[in-house]
């Protein structure tokens, strides 16, 4: 994924496409960062849920939460194997709705 993306789909519209249930009011963004609340679908217990998350990966030897905010893009050759991705990919995986991205 890029570095900025937009989603302006409604919260209901996502929730059907992914067979999900709704927990969250979403308004459009043509403009979502980094460190910015997203909206996610995760395979919970109960089944799919849509949620809100921060987007960034902050791995489990980061001293701060900043490091976050560049650990945003995965090689898919390497995700499985690098330290930084390693776990995440393996144990906490979600989708990330977008309607584009630049």
């Amino acid at each position: 994924m890029c570095g900025r993306y937009a989603l302006y789909a409604s919260a209901e519209k996502i929730a059907t496409r992914f067979r999900a249930k709704v927990q969250i009011n979403l308004t459009p963004s043509y403009n979502i960062a980094p460190s910015q609340l997203v909206p996610i679908v995760r395979e919970v217990n109960e089944g799919r849920h849509l949620a809100m998350l921060t987007w960034g990966l902050v791995p489990f030897w980061a001293k701060a939460a900043k490091t976050a905010y560049r650990m945003i893009n995965a090689r898919a050759e390497t995700v499985a194997t690098k330290p930084a991705f390693r776990t995440a990919y393996r144990q906490r995986r979600c989708l990330i709705p977008a309607d584009g991205f630049y």
